[in-house]
């Protein structure tokens, strides 16, 4: 049972999976509330899935790139969750996610995957 959540970009995405079933998730966009909203995301998705914490058996999180703060407290939510419940914590590129999500969605041909630096360059 898998734990995957990313707080790389304006968005903090929470999902529980079993397999490649999608038993749950939650997308909410509001780049400035990441550290209040990260924690009760869990608790929902978790609910809606009726998992039960002791029943995960990893965690994925997304490493960036990405702003400091909002990686920070995904990555320390996730290392926390991952030493309290003695389960592996692994990182995914969120560009990788990104241009796995745009390939299922059915995207075909050559694109790219660019993220806003906040540094008025691309």
């Amino acid at each position: 049972m898998l734990l995957a959540l990313d707080t790389a970009t304006p968005a903090v995405t929470v999902a529980v999976a079993d397999g490649e079933d999608v038993l749950a998730q939650r997308c909410t966009i509001d780049p400035r509330r990441h550290g209040e909203l990260l924690a009760p995301a869990i608790s929902e998705v978790l609910a809606a899935a009726e998992v039960q914490p002791r029943h995960l058996t990893e965690i994925a999180v997304g490493v960036g790139p990405g702003p400091f703060t909002g990686l920070r407290v995904g990555l320390v939510t996730a290392r926390t969750l991952g030493a309290v419940l003695g389960i592996p914590v692994t990182g995914v590129c969120t560009h990788d996610h990104l241009a796995l999500a745009a390939w299922l969605a059915g995207i075909s041909g050559t694109f790219r995957v660019v993220t806003d630096a906040r540094r008025k360059e691309v």
